[in-house]
């Protein structure tokens, strides 16, 4: 288990050689390589927790925890918390397929109950998949851990929809789903009739509003004749990627994305019989494909959702920062954990 580990460590950390008595956060490891970790860990047959990672950082340490285990069918979701007396918590990828967010905000609320992280599914690169598709696929992952309700789900951002459609299948089912966590997620007002290559520039783009404006209309009309791969090298090159990222692995982040994008696009968001929790920021949105898409309603704390939901089935709840600081920030997470944590106690 210390040799299969030591290797994953290594491939991962981008070192030659990893000890019994290395620390994975002090060779360079984040929270989005210990996603990664985890989840080849999984591949491996080798079962561990998030919680376990935090707690047991050193190598040997890790292995005395690490179980053998039977792989699920897919393999597509990862344990965070194992424990707990209420029914398990699923939080679904962001827009970008990134689950790193839940580890901190998770390792800061207050929670009786497992967590999980899920996946997103292979995507068929021919036959781009509709959002319906992809949380079938993703339901019979969560049903293997729990195989009927009462369920409870959290998306970040775009990734919350998601999450919904998720429902809206067990609900389908004649399934219970007692709970839902919305963190900042707007529901798109006007479609947008591009091409997955035009989509792949806009989720590109979007995920640099950091920069300063200069910076990002350089990139932005950079962006007019160049392909999503020319566009990554171009932000290396200017430091707004590190240059460290593998360049394939970004073009096949970005590229899946945009399918999933374009089936968030496409997808007609039912009335459901349920409510949710938005956890909401006052501060504008910074991306400008979400200005044009969500419109007026990205300045309001129901977030669009009262067009298919009846206003009293949506409990707002502002938190501070933007839509990236507000996970990003270490204050600003605390309170959306605790924010958080009270809504999943006070649930059904």
């Amino acid at each position: 288990i210390e040799a299969a580990l030591a290797q994953i460590w290594a491939e991962l950390l981008g070192v030659e050689r990893v000890g019994r008595h290395d620390h994975f956060f002090e060779l360079g490891g984040h929270s989005l390589l210990a996603v990664q970790l985890l989840s080849r860990a999984l591949e491996a047959g080798l079962t561990f927790s998030a919680a376990d990672l935090f707690q047991a950082p050193v190598l040997r340490e890790l292995a005395s925890k690490i179980h053998l285990k039977r792989q699920l069918s897919s393999p597509r979701v990862i344990p965070i918390l194992e424990k707990g007396s209420q029914p398990p918590l699923f939080f679904v990828p962001t827009g970008l397929g990134d689950c790193s967010y839940v580890l901190p905000l998770v390792k800061e609320m207050d929670v009786d109950c497992p967590v999980y992280a899920l996946l997103w599914p292979h995507f068929d690169d021919v036959h781009p998949p509709t959002l319906e598709a992809i949380a079938a696929e993703v339901m019979l992952a969560v049903r293997e851990i729990q195989p009927h309700g009462p369920y409870r789900f959290a998306g970040y951002s775009s990734g919350a929809i998601l999450a919904y459609a998720i429902a809206q299948q067990l609900l389908n089912l004649n399934e219970v789903v007692s709970f839902m966590a919305f963190m900042d997620a707007a529901l798109p007002a006007n479609r947008q009739s591009l091409s997955l290559t035009q989509m792949a520039r806009e989720v590109l783009l979007d995920s640099l509003e950091f920069l300063e404006d200069e910076s990002f209309l350089f990139l932005e009309r950079f962006a007019a004749n160049s392909s999503i791969g020319q566009q990554i090298q171009k932000a290396q090159q200017i430091g707004a990627i590190p240059l460290d990222r593998d360049l394939e692995s970004l073009l096949l982040t970005y590229e899946k994305a945009a399918q999933f994008q374009r089936a968030l696009e496409l997808y007609e968001v039912p009335p459901l019989g349920i409510e949710i929790n938005q956890f909401y920021v006052n501060a504008p949105a910074r991306s400008r494909r979400a200005r044009r898409s969500i419109g007026q309603e990205a300045s309001s704390p129901l977030r669009g959702w009262d067009r298919v939901l009846p206003p009293e089935a949506i409990h707002a709840v502002s938190v501070p920062g933007d839509h990236t600081t507000m996970m990003s920030i270490p204050e600003n997470r605390r309170v959306l954990a605790r924010c958080l944590s009270t809504a999943l106690t006070n649930s059904p």
